[in-house]
């Protein structure tokens, strides 16, 4: 017999044909990225992957046709998820935009570097003094790229960003909201212990392109995914209108 998480997965992949999100693609990325520094050592950081996880899970809850393009992580892939592996934030652009060119729905959950190393050696930095520079060049924003190809193809048809802030979490979030032309951002204060990063708990702000803010309780990560779900179902509705 199939172990009981799987065939649990595969009852839940059936009772959602039919769902509100049915013959919806729905992209989700998750994780954080990873930027090498030498074929041994990359910079990373704390995301576990988990909310994205959730989203992709709460999508196909609902019937949708579900893409999850993750970095790396140990957590088990949603049953009827397609899933994209991938390591750094380069890998995440080129696959998000060719992924975008026909969705509906992007949910751009992953943590994403801001930041890589300008040259990752070629081979292992060996240890040979006291400190060690490393020159860091930006990576490209994948949200402001999607927005450019929104523009040109009208695709993705909404587009969700998320916005992990340790200070000032309304004002930043606003700020890229505008910024990325989004159409939902879901903010969390990663300060909070008993939210964000590594633990199955969050508590965030989910605020729209016309300005409407709605303050969630703490609530379970697939909680949390259940209610940005329901909020893009609402918006897909009044792209049609």
């Amino acid at each position: 017999m199939v172990e009981p998480g799987e065939l649990l997965g595969h009852i839940r992949l059936t009772l959602g044909k039919g769902g509100p999100l049915a013959g919806r693609v729905v992209v989700v990325t998750a994780g954080g990225t990873r930027e090498a520094i030498d074929p041994v050592r990359y910079l990373g950081n704390r995301s576990s992957g988990k909310q994205g996880f959730a989203l992709a899970q709460a999508a196909l809850d609902l019937g949708a046709d579900v893409k999850l393009i993750s970095a790396p992580t140990d957590l088990t892939v949603p049953i009827g998820a397609e899933r994209v592996d991938i390591t750094s934030a380069e890998e995440m652009k080129v696959a998000v935009l060719a992924a975008s060119k026909d969705t509906d729905v992007l949910l751009m959950a992953a943590a994403v570097a801001d930041f890589r190393p300008a040259k990752p050696a070629k081979d292992k930095i060996k240890k040979g003094s006291e400190t060690l520079e490393i020159k860091l060049a930006a990576t490209k924003d994948i949200l402001l790229e999607v927005s450019k190809l929104k523009s040109k193809s009208g695709h993705p048809l909404v587009t969700v960003g998320f916005a992990a802030e340790s200070q000032d979490l309304v004002k930043n979030a606003e700020k890229k909201l505008r910024a990325k032309k989004l159409d939902l951002i879901i903010a969390n204060d990663i300060s909070a212990a008993d939210a964000g990063f590594e633990v199955d708990s969050n508590k965030v702000t989910m605020l729209d392109a016309d300005g409407n803010k709605e303050e969630l309780p703490l609530m379970r990560k697939d909680e949390v995914a259940e209610a940005v779900i329901e909020r893009v179902i609402s918006l897909l509705g009044e792209k049609h209108e």
